[in-house]
């Protein structure tokens, strides 16, 4: 285990071109498409690393791996708020790339081969979990934007929350639909109407706790 003392508490999202409530969570494999590509990323609203304050600071990374994650073969950018200082920038990248511990950045560490050029870059990042509402902007780079359900018949907004008692990357999630998914950097993707998740959550270098 990781001799790293670490803790990021916060809020995430995670967009992807999967249908609401993505497989992925459930059975483990993509639908419609065969792979699975997007965003995830989080606000960090307490967190540090050792010694070191992350409070406030914003993490993204883009994805694509060309089956279900356990197959392998992934790749990743990671981008970094360009506020944090460089022994921040070390760090949140040390804990994404699954070399502070954590079950779940270990397991996507075993799973990706391509690690593209880490991007330290202005990020801006809107969260209301309770309304399902999100967008986050990286000029150049990433688009997204979350919004509620919809009931087909009705036009009503539906709201669907998803439980993973035994989750290593959350235990709970508001679902909402990415109308906006775009990459533009070096993972490229677009797509509209695919899957969100909202979630607030804690993780630390043993795993996580809410």
């Amino acid at each position: 285990m990781s001799q790293n003392q670490w803790l990021m508490k916060g809020r995430y999202l995670k967009n992807c071109n999967c249908i609401a409530a993505c497989p992925c969570d459930t059975i483990g494999i993509p639908y419609p498409g065969r792979g699975c590509e997007g965003i995830a990323g989080m606000h960090i609203e307490r967190g540090h690393f050792n010694n070191l304050n992350l409070d406030g600071l914003t993490w993204i990374v883009t994805y694509r791996w060309p089956g279900p994650l356990h197959e392998g073969n992934g790749a990743v950018q990671p981008f970094i708020d360009e506020r944090a200082n460089p022994p921040q920038r070390e760090a949140l990248l040390t804990i994404l790339s699954g070399r502070a511990g954590n079950p779940w950045f270990e397991f996507l560490a075993s799973t990706v081969t391509t690690v593209y050029e880490p991007q330290f870059v202005a990020i801006e990042f809107e969260f209301d979990k309770h309304r399902r509402r999100a967008r986050v902007l990286i000029p150049g780079a990433i688009e997204t934007v979350s919004a509620p359900l919809l009931l087909p018949n009705t036009g009503a907004e539906h709201r669907v929350v998803l439980q993973l008692p035994a989750g290593i990357e959350y235990r709970e999630i508001e679902v909402a639909q990415a109308i906006v998914l775009r990459g533009t950097a070096a993972i490229k993707f677009e797509y509209s109407g695919t899957h969100c998740s909202l979630a607030e959550i804690e993780h630390t270098q043993a795993g996580l706790k809410a």
